[in-house]
């Protein structure tokens, strides 16, 4: 049963839209199902999977960045930042830090070894086993968190205009939207629409912050910083109950590994680049669209402290802001905007799990089915993934409290023992299959205890430990199953290793060869001026 609370607390939070609004969201969906059924002319599996692997850093920027602003973020963060201020972007500011990092290491692997899936990674590094487990998880975490999650947040805000609707019901007409366009036409579809609506996102988001400061939010957020309040800090005491540094140095750079670097729908975006290069720029370029997050989301969430001081539900502070603040047909174009983004989050995670299912699982049973039957296969998994996501959508609300409660508290168990695996089998060439599959076993393990734990005593096994204390844990816990495994066991085979880890020798060579180009067109040159610009940030609002 949905929570009704939010709908219950007083007609003045429930708006009607002018008809200019109502038609102006109408023709952009239109739009972007055309759009996406011109673009959906895939019939193999490297088209409808993989794009081509033909994109540019510009196109797979925008399309990365528009596929990250989820549910979570959207709606989940500006909603927090309402709550407890601006320690929320600290998982973005970090997550900057980490997309570096991924540029650097362990995006060239990926692409250079010609993978449809992270979890093939797995199998020609370790085993197919560890690939079948990791598969499995992400398909889980892509239904039951992202996709439902943002069918959620999707419906969360047309309940603003129409109350009386369920939540199932407007899941189920945001989940037929997105289908219209994404199983028809896969990523290829999916990544061209993302791009325009990235830009969209982008605009809008700009011409709403401007309104907000307009009507005192920037006086306010002046106050604030001239007054040390806590809300504009984003180093927090360690215990905070948002964003402890502790938990902002050990457990935030471990999760975003995995949401950067670990996860399907983000980087099987980066796969489709027509090289290293184009995926390097690509991924800096979203870290750069990611500073400005702080700006247009969670600063503007704070804001409406001012603005809006007795809102009932902190994860409608956004669409509240864009239906308070913005006149007629501005209106049209944010809440189509806003929408945008929960549904570009949408359509990547379908043709993610579309490609997991088929390429790591069905492949597997039917090695001799064509081309086009696994493009057939994965437009099958797609309908099933919506079904599956309408009916659990409203799950949230009533069992979790907040959409950014929800996914954390999931993902903080799931995620360690697979960024666990990535990093040790990347890093130390010792680490062997039966290693891999005993720790990733050994980490669900942990967090499953943990849970029926906490279901049966109300509290976890770590005590009152903020979650993100207690990521390390399970990543520790993981690393030393792996390690002292692959030690007692054989050494792995040198096809399970050349190829598939880092190599300081590679690293050297390519610094020789960027000495011989402008440091303009360096990948190098512009993760530096990303992580200073980072720095700033986070002295700026110490």
């Amino acid at each position: 049963m949905e929570n009704l609370s939010f709908w219950s607390s007083g007609p003045e939070w429930v708006i009607g839209l002018s008809w200019v609004d109502i038609i102006i969201i109408f023709v952009y969906f239109i739009i972007i199902v055309l759009l996406g059924i011109r673009y959906g002319k895939s019939k193999d599996t490297n088209s409808y999977f993989l794009a081509g692997r033909s994109m540019t850093w510009g196109v797979i920027g925008f399309s990365l960045f528009a596929a990250s602003i989820s549910s979570s973020t959207l709606i989940g963060q500006a909603g927090d930042a309402y709550s407890t201020g601006i320690a929320v972007f600290n998982y973005n500011l970090i997550s900057v830090f980490v997309m570096v990092f991924f540029a650097w290491f362990l995006l060239p692997l990926y692409i250079k070894s010609r993978i449809y899936t992270i979890p093939e990674f797995l199998e020609r590094r370790f085993s197919v086993h560890s690939r079948y487990y990791f598969s499995a998880v992400t398909i889980i975490v892509n239904i039951f968190l992202d996709a439902a999650g943002s069918l959620y947040a999707a419906a969360m805000v047309m309940k603003l205009i129409f109350p009386e609707a369920s939540l199932i019901m407007l899941a189920a007409i945001f989940a037929v939207i997105v289908a219209a366009y994404t199983i028809p036409g896969g990523l290829s579809a999916a990544i061209r629409i993302d791009l325009m609506q990235g830009i969209f996102l982008l605009v809008g988001a700009v011409v709403l912050t401007i309104f907000a400061s307009k009507n005192g939010g920037a006086e306010y957020v002046k106050e604030l910083m001239r007054s040390g309040d806590i809300m504009m800090k984003l180093v927090r005491p360690s215990d905070d109950p948002s964003v402890p540094w502790l938990g902002m140095i050990v457990g935030i750079p471990i999760l975003g590994l995995f949401f950067w670097g670990n996860n399907q729908q983000l980087v099987q975006r980066v796969l489709t680049a027509k090289s290293v290069d184009e995926g390097r720029k690509g991924v800096l370029l979203v870290g750069f669209l990611t500073v400005i997050t702080l700006f247009i989301i969670i600063i503007p969430g704070v804001m409406s402290v001012k603005l809006f001081p007795e809102l009932p539900k902190p994860d409608m502070v956004y669409p509240i802001m864009i239906m308070k603040l913005l006149p007629n047909a501005l209106i049209g174009f944010m809440m189509a905007a806003m929408v945008a983004a929960l549904t570009s989050s949408l359509s990547g995670l379908l043709n993610s799990v579309a490609t997991l299912f088929t390429m790591d699982f069905y492949t597997k049973w039917s090695p001799e089915s064509s081309s086009k039957r696994r493009v057939a296969v994965g437009r099958i998994a797609s309908i099933f993934v919506l079904i599956i996501a309408v009916l659990w959508a409203p799950q949230i609300g009533s069992r979790f409290g907040t959409l950014l409660k929800y996914y954390q508290e999931m993902l903080s168990m799931m995620a360690p023992p697979i960024v666990a695996a990535f990093i040790i089998g990347i890093f130390w060439k010792r680490a062997n299959a039966k290693g891999a599959f005993t720790g990733l076993i050994a980490g669900i393990l942990l967090g499953i205890v943990n849970l029926l734990f906490k279901i049966n005593t109300g509290t976890s096994l770590f005590g009152d430990m903020h979650f993100l204390l207690t990521v390390p844990i399970y990543f520790g816990w993981s690393i030393a199953i792996i390690a002292i495994v692959s030690i007692l066991t054989e050494k792995p085979e040198k096809n399970k290793v050349e190829g598939y880890t880092w190599s300081i020798d590679e690293f050297k060579k390519e610094t020789i060869q960027l000495r011989q180009e402008s440091f303009l067109k360096s990948y190098r040159f512009w993760s530096f001026v990303l992580l200073i610009i980072c720095f700033i940030v986070l002295i700026l609002f110490w």
